[in-house]
């Protein structure tokens, strides 16, 4: 199959599977079986999107955001479990920002100012800051770190699109911007201020950001 049409119809199926993924999590009780399918078939569709172009094994960006997206599966199937597993979850995202990092280290124009990452670390502070009253003792470390790692991720992501614009730093900076506002979304709701329609917020923002990301790797030289 042309892989033109290919990718549309990955996308689509990708977009579809997330939906019933935020509309069983938006039910109250959500029904778990579709969820448990649902959910890490949305991010092995999203994969899927990434490898199209073929050169996941060839190009340092699209093998970065590959593995990324691996870390990312795990850390979905980890996310459904009971809370006591949150760790787990949590180290596996932190892995897919530190990959996501690298790809947009890999494929950084040498031009271009170090700033975009100024406002970012500073966001990141302060939000943890916010945070530290909610957090249990044990996880207080371990938020702040992960904040910063996807503070850097998506400063990253922008100072790769203000050095150079392009459709794919376009689509990356896009992702992983979002990508933040679903982790900073769902941190508000499990430890400051539980809201309603969090997972509808949390979850369309994560999967929309991860299919912008798989998406740049095949819009890397428009």
């Amino acid at each position: 199959m042309n892989c033109t049409l290919l990718l549309p119809l990955l996308s689509l199926a990708a977009l579809l599977a997330a939906g019933w993924t935020i509309r069983e999590y938006a039910r109250h009780p959500p029904r778990r079986t579709v969820i448990f399918i649902c959910k890490p078939l949305s991010t092995i569709l999203i994969l899927a999107v990434a490898a199209l172009p073929g050169t996941l094994l060839r190009n340092p960006y699209a093998s970065a955001v590959g593995i990324g997206l691996l870390f990312s599966i795990f850390g979905d199937i980890w996310e459904m479990f009971p809370r006591r597993h949150f760790f787990k979850a949590l180290g596996c995202f932190l892995v897919t920002h530190v990959c996501y990092a690298a790809a947009f280290l890999t494929d950084m124009p040498e031009s271009g100012s170090w700033w975009p990452l100024l406002p970012f670390g500073a966001f990141s502070a302060a939000f943890w800051a916010y945070l530290r009253p909610g957090l249990p003792p044990v996880m207080k470390t371990a938020v702040g770190v992960y904040a910063a790692v996807i503070a850097v991720m998506a400063g990253l992501a922008v100072r790769r699109l203000a050095a150079g614009f392009s459709i794919g730093a376009l689509s990356a900076a896009a992702g992983a911007l979002l990508f933040l506002a679903s982790d900073a979304a769902l941190a508000v709701n499990r430890f400051r201020r539980p809201f309603r329609a969090a997972q509808t917020v949390i979850l369309s923002s994560y999967f929309a950001g991860q299919w912008l990301i798989a998406l740049s790797v095949g819009l890397r030289d428009m």
